[in-house]
Parts: C-alpha cells; structure tokens; sequence
C-alpha cells in the first residue's frame, strides 16, 4: 500500500506591526511641505508686487529730463536780446503706472534772454498766481496781463496791482555749452502769498 502525500496546508499568516517611520524619513516629509510652499508663495509675492506697483508709485513721471530736473525748452539764439518774453511749450512723454502718453504738455513757460547778466535768462510760469490762470504779455505796455481777474506784473515778474497775492513764480533756468535753455518746471500753489509747491 502506498503512503498518500499529507495534505497541503497552508501557513498562516501572522501580521507583523508595522515600525514607525524613521526619523529621516519625518525631516524628508518637513523638507519638502517648506520647499513647496516657498515654491508656491514665490510666485504669489511677485504677481502681487507687480499688480500693486501702481499704487506704490507715488506720483506721474515725465520723462525727458536731466539728472536735476531740467527740461530743455529752447536755444538761447531764438530769445530777443532786448529782453522781450517769450512763451514756451514744454512737452515730454509721460509715465503714469504702466501707461506711457506720447508728447505731453508739462505747462508754459515765458523767457527773456538778459544780456551780460550771469545767468543770462530769466524763466517764469505763465500761470497767475491769484486764481491759476493763463498771464499774457502785452507788448504795448510791456507788462504781464491775466485776463480773468486783471493782474498785473512788470517785465521781472513783480505784481503792479493789490490783485495778486504775489508776483509771478520764477523758474530756475540754465544754459549749456550748446546754447540750449534748460528749465525745472515745478507747479505753486494759488491764492496766496508763500510760494509753496503745490
């Protein structure tokens, strides 16, 4: 008689518990959530600067302008030498946040060439002083006009009449070896009688 093979059986299995992680593998796990929220917020942070740039710009800019914030206007040679005024435009492209306009008007100026003097021109705002209106020059009386309220002011800017509260406000000027005129525009305050930056 043949001896029958013992049945198969099958051993159990047992679970093993599981170990905790090792602590290599927790500093791995903190590594990688700081790298990815730095790669996550990095971007964040720099769209947020760029889309509030605007706001953080405190003012318009034009461009244009030298190192002191001197406008060139015209040459010395295009100024009468008998000292009569003359109106100038000054334009420069304007930077205002991420805009860019062509050609902008900054405002007007009227200068008089004052031969043999030091500083051989003389540079006013043609914005009145009283209320902000546009002064004219007259040449009949050679004096400065402002059609609105009738002020009046000699050839050096001083009032003539109780209408202003003070004369016109003088721009600093200067002129380079080329001839070229250069003038800082700046904007005062009206009605009344300290020259203050508006």
């Amino acid at each position: 008689m043949t001896e029958q093979p013992a049945p198969i059986t099958h051993a159990s299995t047992t679970h093993v518990p599981t170990t905790p992680p090792e602590r290599r593998g927790f500093f791995a796990g903190v590594v990688a959530i700081v790298a990815g929220t730095i790669i996550t917020l990095t971007p964040l942070g720099l769209g947020g600067m760029f889309s509030l740039d605007p706001i953080r710009r405190k003012r318009s800019k034009f461009l244009g302008a030298d190192p002191m914030g001197y406008f060139a206007v015209t040459k010395l040679s295009e100024l009468p030498a008998d000292g009569t005024p003359v109106r100038f435009t000054i334009r420069a492209d304007l930077v205002d946040a991420w805009n860019l306009f062509k050609d902008r008007t900054i405002g007007s100026v009227y200068l008089r060439q004052i031969v043999g003097a030091a500083n051989p021109v003389i540079a006013f705002t043609d914005v009145c002083p009283h209320l902000g209106c546009k002064v004219n020059y007259q040449t009949s009386s050679k004096t400065f006009y402002c059609p609105c309220h009738a002020s009046s002011f000699d050839l050096e800017g001083d009032k003539l009449n109780k209408i202003p509260p003070r004369g016109m406000d003088g721009l600093d000027a200067k002129v380079d070896a080329e001839g070229r005129v250069w003038v800082k525009y700046l904007d005062f305050r009206g009605a009344i009688a300290e020259k203050i930056l508006s």
